[in-house]
């Protein structure tokens, strides 16, 4: 055993001292120092209520404000000195206010438990998060608008179980991608109605004798409101846990673009080229240009799944009300609110420089029939079953294979030998560019309604 830590504010209970590796493995002080900011707004916010309603007098609540700011400036500077004998965040500011301003340092405390303190640190530190995420999910959305409208005409093929489907346009598809952030974006909007909401007040689990005034407190704060439950405030972190499940989401969404990245920018598609500054080359083969950022986020989206499931698995056995067990919510907070700050900025910074080989995209959409189901569609208007018109066009495709040539490639002879439906105006709906330009109604990938969909797209981020 150690010495005891004499300098521990919550040692007093204990005839024992702390053993040394259970000291330093039971602080988190290490990581989460990182809410500093968030501790000393929210103990400015507590010690303005606790004057209002007595318990500080304005000149200890004033000498609080001034050590708070004296230690903000501190570790700002990296001058602040941390210590793990304190455990946490909370307990190095606290100390070091009492050194600073003496026993109002510790009056500071009343009303309040590191249990809803730190609750309280973790949502405002989540707001400042969100906000900043949903702001670069942005850039990229405006990002993808403007390549987008660069490539509204861009003919390319269009892809299921990776096989030539339809013609598309390239901005279509990239509308995809930005529809995915549109989600994206509200889950983490709704996901902040339930973060800003406040804890501080519920002290270790059962609230306070002290007449606190939360109203005023979740005011200063800017919460919309203080939590409704004691018990609940301080031990659960659904809110964390929801955070998580948005962010993962978010990650697989860059997973996926990502991937397209990747094949696109093989040899085997040559649809697009990155940038180099975003590419590597290999230390061995001098013609290598890597899409290493692409792969990187495409890894890193397993790295915030990860969290997800380790939040889930961290809250699903904890009894009311908080337990040590949350000590672990931090880092997987801390690294998913990273990962996706950094995975988003590269991807916005990125995607500008997006250059489209529009002759392989187009030359690639001649491949594979992709005007099949266009002839089927064609046949049908004429008057035929669709089942029939089905298999009309099946035939036809066979000739294609048989004689490697595409279905625009078919003499009109070839073609009505498989229905006499067939007139001179099929090879309108048989062209690539006749085929996307059909596709006009809402969601469709016809350039006038890209372009449509982009400009509403641009009226709805600036509102």
């Amino acid at each position: 055993m150690t010495t005891a830590n004499k300098d521990k504010l919550s040692s007093a209970r204990f005839s024992e001292a702390t053993d040394a590796f259970v000291e330093v493995f039971t602080a988190s002080v290490d990581f989460d120092q990182r809410m500093a900011q968030q501790d000393i707004q929210g103990s400015i916010a507590h010690a303005t209520m606790l004057c209002k309603i007595g318990i500080l007098t304005e000149k200890e609540r004033d000498s609080i404000f001034q050590g708070l700011q004296q230690i903000s400036e501190e570790i700002q500077r990296g001058e602040f000195q941390w210590s793990v004998k304190q455990e946490d965040v909370h307990m190095n500011i606290e100390a070091r206010l009492t050194d600073l301003i003496g026993i109002a340092g510790k009056k500071l405390h009343t009303g309040r438990s590191r249990n809803d303190q730190v609750a309280t640190d973790i949502r405002l530190y989540m707001r400042t998060e969100i906000n900043a995420i949903i702001a670069v999910i942005e850039r990229l959305q405006i990002a993808l608008l403007d390549l987008a409208e660069q490539e509204a005409n861009t003919i390319m093929p269009g892809f299921t179980h990776l096989q030539v489907a339809q013609p598309v346009t390239f901005g279509h598809h990239l509308m995809a991608w930005f529809e995915m952030l549109v989600r994206d974006k509200e889950r983490l909007e709704d996901c902040l109605k339930r973060v800003n909401i406040m804890p501080l007040g519920a002290a270790a689990l059962a609230g306070t004798s002290y007449p606190i005034d939360r109203e005023l407190t979740a005011e200063l704060l800017g919460f919309s409101r203080p939590s409704a439950n004691s018990l609940d405030s301080v031990s659960d972190r659904d809110f964390a846990i929801e955070f998580t499940a948005a962010g993962s989401i978010i990650m697989m969404h860059l997973s996926r673009f990502s991937e397209e990245l990747v094949l696109w920018t093989s040899a085997q598609f040559s649809f697009i080229e990155l940038p180099d500054a975003f590419c590597t080359g290999s230390s061995i083969m001098p013609q290598k240009k890597n899409p290493d950022v692409p792969e990187l986020v495409r890894g890193k989206s397993g790295r915030v799944t990860g969290h997800l499931v380790s939040l889930l698995m961290l809250m699903k056995s904890q009894p009311l009300a908080y337990n040590k067990d949350n000590q672990e919510d931090k880092e997987p907070l801390f690294d998913t609110a990273d990962t996706l700050i950094n995975c988003l900025r590269a991807f916005a910074e990125m995607v500008p420089h997006i250059e489209a080989k529009r002759e392989n995209m187009f030359n690639a959409a001649k491949k594979g029939f992709a005007t099949a189901t266009d002839l089927a569609d064609y046949l049908v208007r004429k008057g035929m079953a669709f089942r029939d018109a089905h298999e009309v066009v099946g035939l036809a495709v066979r000739l294609g294979l048989d004689s490697e040539r595409d279905l625009s490639e078919l003499s009109l002879i070839e073609l009505q030998g498989f229905s006499e439906m067939i007139t001179e105006d099929v090879f309108d709906v048989l062209s690539l560019q006749g085929s996307v330009a059909a596709r006009k109604h809402i969601g469709g990938t016809a350039p006038d309604t890209v372009r449509a969909a982009i400009q509403s797209a641009r009226t709805a981020l600036s509102k």
